[in-house]
């Protein structure tokens, strides 16, 4: 199975779109997970016509009527692997420690909100921001993460696009 993971896209600043290689990615996914921040209810239409089935959560930013059709947090179970998703991890202090004992069930943790890329693992549980495709911030370029995940394993990488 093949996972696309994206956060922070912001769909409200105008100009604000998907690079072509992120649909690319997204099209040949057989999932979508957003991390939150999608802003506007329209971007969760336009990213759903790329293909695969969009499971999201709510970000700070979002719109009030994201925030009523979202959950802050989701956890799926995919091919023997356990993946749960918020929007903001918190401070980089202690946050591996706090999002195990959050999600202890856990195998992968995917979290946006910093628009910084960051896989961190520590004795078999794994934190992972893909980074935002549109809006780089401190982050020397775009990006978005890829999930594999076949017998019961995830391999995780990002992407830039």
């Amino acid at each position: 199975m093949r996972v696309a993971l994206i956060a922070d896209t912001h769909f409200h600043v105008p100009g604000v779109a998907l690079p072509p290689r992120c649909a690319e990615q997204i099209r040949s996914a057989d999932l979508l997970l957003h991390a939150g921040d999608l802003s506007i209810e329209e971007t969760l239409e336009e990213i759903g016509h790329l293909g695969p089935p969009v499971r999201a959560v709510h970000g700070n930013v979002d719109s009030p009527q994201l925030h009523s059709l979202l959950p802050e947090e989701l956890t799926v179970e995919l091919g023997g692997v356990v993946i749960s998703m918020l929007h903001d991890a918190g401070s980089a202090a202690g946050r591996l420690e706090r999002m195990r004992a959050r999600f202890p069930d856990a195998d992968v943790v995917v979290f946006g909100h910093s628009h910084m890329p960051l896989d961190t693992e520590d004795d078999g549980f794994r934190i992972f921001n893909p980074g935002s495709p549109t809006q780089r911030r401190r982050s020397p370029s775009h990006t978005m993460g890829i999930a594999e995940i076949a017998d019961g394993r995830i391999s995780l990488r990002h992407v830039e696009v």
